[in-house]
């Protein structure tokens, strides 16, 4: 048994509005290194942590966690669509000794997930089925949310699990950091609106899911213009989020209220439970020391745009040739 960690931004806009070409290949580079130490470290199973906006999960029934038994990436943004190679009988005993851990977590074998999910998978493993993979999703998005304190609580479950395996086991987390895109929020909405949060949105016309793409486009455009036009970054509490996770102190997270983290950083900066719940999983192997940091603001794709890899201490669940 062994672990592997790493956490990353996820972005739509990629190819749609982008940063000078000298950002893009810094990030490109950091994709690449992590690509690499994924590689080396050659997983048998992922656990993929990840939010959803409103693409696969709506109101008429919003879990705060679900694991999914099967699922299908929808292509938005270009991303890849299809079938994920989720091995049901592991997610189902993932599922069972999450709830019986005392965290409610639901079941879904039709998960729909979206690029939060397909693009970490096409970027470090190559593909939807490169890895057998199990979802994991956290509500970022849709109130009332999870708080820190329960999603680590998820992730140390997931974790605890993951150690009984004889499994490389893949912690992956897609989110974050800070940021608020145009998502839309069910108490500030039209009927219209309101009923495609509500599930019909789960399905929809091209011409409508091309306009919704749209916005968020212009969106960013104009917050390359004018950084108050949306909640602004703030690198501050990213690189202080960033510094937590690599001192080990995940736990510290849980005094930090929903409302008090939309106000510091953003509405959709609730993605980094996501980080939150792959360092509590981690940390079920024991202490551990994290690599290939890396953080730039990135205004052109409305985030904070960070990744931190990390692995155990203990010699036994480490990559193979890698010094402590």
């Amino acid at each position: 048994m062994s672990a592997y960690l790493h956490c990353l931004s996820h972005t739509p806009l990629v190819g749609y509005v982008d940063p000078s070409p000298q950002v893009l290949a810094e990030v490109d580079a950091m994709h690449h290194a992590a690509r690499a130490r994924i590689a080396r470290f050659n997983p048998e199973l992922v656990v993929l942590f990840g939010p959803d906006h409103y693409n696969g999960f709506f109101y008429d029934v919003m879990p705060s966690f679900c694991i999914g038994m099967a699922a299908d990436a929808i292509g938005d943004f270009d991303t890849a669509a299809g079938p994920l190679d989720v091995p049901k009988a592991l997610a189902e005993a993932c599922a069972r000794h999450v709830l019986d851990a005392g965290i409610d977590a639901a079941v879904s074998y039709r998960m729909q997930v979206d690029h939060a999910f397909a693009q970490p998978l096409e970027l470090l493993l190559g593909g939807l089925q490169s890895c057998p993979v199990i979802p994991v999703f956290i509500n970022a998005v849709a109130v009332p949310l999870p708080s820190f304190q329960r999603s680590r609580l998820l992730g140390e479950a997931i974790g605890q699990w993951a150690l009984s395996l004889n499994k490389r086991v893949l912690f992956l987390a897609s989110g974050g950091l800070s940021h608020q895109p145009p998502v839309p929020e069910l108490a500030k909405v039209d009927a219209r609106m309101a009923d495609r949060l509500m599930g019909s949105g789960r399905q929809l016309p091209a011409d409508e899911r091309q306009a919704r793409q749209q916005r968020v486009i212009q969106a960013a455009r104009h917050f390359v213009e004018d950084q108050n036009s949306l909640h602004p970054l703030n690198p501050a509490w990213d690189q202080q989020f960033l510094d937590t996770l690599e001192q080990g102190c995940v736990g510290d997270l849980d005094a930090l209220s929903n409302d008090a983290l939309s106000a510091l950083a953003g509405k959709s900066t609730h993605e980094v439970k996501t980080w939150t719940a792959a360092f509590a999983a981690l940390s079920a192997f024991g202490p551990y020391q994290t690599e290939g940091r890396y953080y730039r603001p990135i205004p052109e794709w409305i985030a904070g745009f960070g990744a931190l890899s990390a692995q155990p201490l203990n010699p036994s669940t480490r990559i193979q040739g890698t010094q402590p």
